[in-house]
């Protein structure tokens, strides 16, 4: 089983690669870093580095963003 911290990065690759297919990868890069999340007061990149729950944060994007079903 890999360390908790290996696997944490794993979870949030997944979000990227997600937020990259639906917003596209010019775009989504700075979304994560500048958009706040209303429902955790953050950014995407503010919640992973102080720490929260990828699914919580994933929760809070598909909030905001017209994800579809299949990603979500």
């Amino acid at each position: 089983r890999p360390p908790r911290r290996a696997r944490s990065r794993m979870r949030r690759r997944g979000v990227w690669e997600r937020v990259d297919a639906v917003l596209g990868p010019e775009y989504a890069a700075s979304w994560l870093r500048d958009v706040m999340l209303p429902s955790l007061g953050d950014t995407v990149e503010g919640c992973f580095d102080r720490g929260e729950d990828t699914v919580v944060v994933w929760r809070a994007v598909c909030d905001v963003v017209d994800v579809p079903s299949m990603l979500r």
